[in-house]
């Protein structure tokens, strides 16, 4: 177990980044992101974690439509036929950026993080999740309450539960 590491009142071992850190160093997995909602917190929050460029590779920030195309080679198709804030899109993000930075996994959040732009199919503070592990794609939908920050520090935190959870099972799996 690790050293018992503090900053304030917060144990450094209970942040999730810490917990992304040791999965990756465990099974030597790479790591990218591609964020639109998020606008790179958590790449930020990643960064935090000394030692993580071992592992983390690179983070895009696709905020516009163009980019999410341009950078990361996303299907245009796919936000055309099923909405740039939708579970579909957010799978071919994690896909498109794992493969675009040859990562074993790619974490990708797409929503509405407000206080404008929400719609009643589209509501601030809906946001989409996906992970990618090996090409295998899990995607979480999730609706948040509070300002613009607080939706993206949820979405943060959420995203990067998911990863650690992706890792743990394909561990188990592969280990038992």
């Amino acid at each position: 177990m690790a050293a018992e590491r503090q900053t304030g009142s917060k144990m450094l071992d209970e942040m999730p980044e810490y917990r992304i850190f040791e999965l990756l160093k465990k099974y030597h997995y790479t790591l990218t992101t591609a964020e639109s909602a998020t606008g790179g917190m958590i790449a930020s929050t990643l960064i935090n974690v000394p030692g993580i460029s071992a592992f983390f590779t690179e983070g895009y920030v696709t905020y516009s439509n163009e980019a999410k195309v341009k950078m990361i080679h996303v299907k245009p198709e796919t936000i055309e036929r099923y909405g740039v804030v939708s579970a579909e899109t957010a799978a071919d993000m994690a896909v498109s950026a794992a493969r675009t930075a040859d990562t074993d996994a790619a974490l990708s959040v797409t929503g509405v993080a407000g206080p404008d732009g929400g719609t009643r199919e589209c509501p601030v503070g809906l946001v989409y999740i996906g992970c990618c592990l090996h090409g295998r794609v899990v995607t979480e939908r999730h609706l948040f309450a509070g300002d613009r920050m607080q939706v993206r520090k949820s979405a943060t935190d959420a995203a990067l539960h998911l990863l650690a959870r992706t890792i743990t099972e394909e561990g188990t799996i592969c280990e038992s």
